[in-house]
Formats: C-alpha cells, structure tokens, sequence
C-alpha cells in the first residue's frame, strides 16, 4: 500500500514538472498572440514589457518563493545587468561621451546584445555569490534588513559613479533588439530553469527548509548552500531581465532599478501567491494588466461625454490597496499556492484474482 501512494505521488510531481512549464508557456504565448493580434505598436512594446517582467519575477521566485525569505535586493540584480549589457553594446563614441571613466578594453567593446546580455546576468550572479556568502548566514527580519542594504549600496554607487555609470543622468543609445518575440524566449527559458530547479534536489531541499527549518538541519540538509545555490541562480535571471529592459527602451536609470521596481516585483508575488510558479506568472500578468488599465485611467477616458481621470498615483495607491486585501482574504494569493496542470490520466489498479 505504501509503495502504491509512494509511486502515485512520483507520478503526480512528474505529471507537475513536465506540464506545468508547457501550459505557463502556452498561456503567455497565447497572450502575446493576442496582443499582437487585437493591438497596436503601443500595446505590442506594453506586452514585450510583461514578458521582460515575467523573466524578472519568475527569476526572483527562484530564491523568494523556494526560501521563503523575502528579499528587497533583487532589483540591484536587474541594474548590474542593465549597465553591463549597456557598457558591453554602447558604441564607443557615444561611452566616450556619457561614460569617459570606463576602462580602456571596456570603452572599445562592442559585442552582440545577446553575448552582452548573458555577461550582464552572469556579473549579476557573481555579485550574489559574493554578497550572499555574507547575507544568507542572515535568517528572517535581518536577512530581509541585509538585502535592502544591498539595494541602497547599489543604487548610492550607481547614481554618483557618474564617469563610469552616468550618475543619475540617463544612459541613451542602446541598441533596441528586444522584439516580444525575444522577450518571449526569454521568459520561457526562465520558467522551464525555474520548474527544474524546484523540482531539483536542492530545490526540494531549500523547500524543506522554508516549511521546517528546525526538521531539515535534523535530516541533514545544509539550509545555506542551497539558499546561496537559488539566490545565485535567481540573480542569474534578474540581471538578463535588467539587461533585457534596457534593450526595449534603449535607455537605463539607476533609479529605474530601485524602490519603485522592488515594490512591483513582490506586489506581483503577493498576488499571484509566491508559494508557486504559476502565481509568479499570473501575478505578472493580472498586476500589468490592471497597471496598464489605471494608467490610461489616470490619462482620462470619456464615459459618454464626460471626461473622468483618477488622481496621478492612483496605480501604486489601488496596487498597494489589493496587495493588502489579498493578504488578509487570500495570503497565498490568487493561486492558492497550487501549480497550473493537466488532469493526470489515472492508472487503474489491478485486483489480485481471488483463489
């Protein structure tokens, strides 16, 4: 009998692996059809955003929604792989004039956005192998305090290293190569490494730490490498998106990388309930979707032949309003926590003929 509900439950976490990243795909594939479809430029640049911020998000779900600690860094991520990318793919006359500070070898590169990309998000990784050593020692409160340390260190250095970053002068000029398409590829990449690694033995090893830290450390399982492992991999992803975002609009901020993208990044989590790949995903789309809607609200829009217009700022006010209720009425978000699958065919049992 044990056997028999061991094997059923090896088939039903296989069934999840195998389908779950396929039907997230799907959707945002299908999403996209439709955008391009039903929309215009200005919509078809909107959905090669959300898909830049499901590679972001998702990235971010590594570590978050694994660890089970929250973390106000991820964003310094994105802005390392944002300026790497951007040093990496400037022409040089244009770093010459925005950014005479860089070294020699630097100020001559020009490399193809996607070889710059991937520097961008393995330097990003880097600096979370080297400030994770130290922050990951951290648990709870002070590990999340550490992080928004982070954040800040990278955001001062950033907008006052002006001969090498720009300061807080915008960096113009970059190579606008991000078709939805691209971004597309890129969140599927992300979701099919994220579904791997949580179904990896370290992923399921970190999880186990998130449900019972006192249970894991008992069985063995070394809680720090394995948050070092997915905080390292999730940095990964947060940079290429970093680098990515630069890539749609051709231009990159440090403030751009900072409180206001943090807060997006965990509203969209809290929504969509960061105890599951699939809320990661769909807290992307419904907070981007409703994002979309209260700006063009705040822009105006005619109701017959009255023009109504909400108050600027309303989008963080009424986000900030649904992350609050959703934590009070539904604390693991819309997904419940639960994995979007196909129904899993069930195998009937064979009864023992009776002699």
């Amino acid at each position: 009998m044990r056997d028999t509900i061991e094997g059923a439950d090896h088939r039903t976490r296989r069934h999840e692996a195998l389908t779950t990243p396929f039907l997230l795909i799907a959707l945002l594939a299908v999403f996209l059809a439709l955008v391009l479809t039903l929309g215009d430029r200005a919509l078809a640049r909107w959905a090669t955003e959300v898909l830049v911020r499901v590679t972001l998000v998702v990235g971010f779900w590594i570590f978050v929604g694994n660890s089970g600690v929250i973390s106000f860094g991820h964003a310094a991520f994105a802005c390392v792989g944002a300026y790497v990318s951007a040093w990496l793919t400037l022409r040089p006359a244009m770093k010459a004039m925005l950014l005479p500070g860089l070294p020699e070898w630097l100020a001559q590169a020009e490399w193809s956005p996607l070889l710059a990309g991937l520097a961008g998000a393995g330097v990003a990784a880097l600096f979370a192998l080297i400030t994770g050593a130290a922050i990951l020692r951290l648990s709870g409160i002070a590990a999340a305090i550490a992080t928004f340390a982070f954040l800040a260190m990278v955001n001062v250095i950033w907008s006052n290293w002006s001969s090498v970053t720009g300061g807080t002068s915008s960096v113009v000029g970059l190579v606008r190569y991000v078709t939805p398409w691209v971004a597309l590829g890129w969140a599927a990449l992300t979701i099919v490494i994220a579904a791997a690694y949580a179904r990896s033995s370290s992923g399921l090893a970190l999880r186990a730490t998130r449900e019972d830290e006192v249970a894991a450390a008992s069985s063995g399982i070394d809680k720090y490498r394995h948050r070092l492992a997915a905080y390292t991999l999730s940095a990964f992803f947060c940079g290429a998106a970093g680098a990515l975002a630069g890539h749609v609009i051709g231009v990159i901020n440090p403030d751009a990388f900072y409180l206001t993208l943090t807060f997006m990044m965990l509203a969209m989590l809290v929504v969509g309930g960061s105890g599951s790949l699939t809320g990661a995903v769909t807290g992307v789309l419904v907070v981007s979707v409703a994002l979309e809607g209260l700006a063009r609200m705040e822009r105006g829009m005619m109701l017959g032949e009255i023009s109504v217009a909400l108050p600027i700022g309303s989008q963080q006010i009424l986000i900030a309003a649904a992350m609050i209720l959703i934590l009070i009425i539904r604390p693991q978000g819309l997904t419940g926590g639960r994995e979007v699958m196909l129904p899993l065919r069930r195998v009937p049992r064979l009864r023992r003929k009776q002699p």
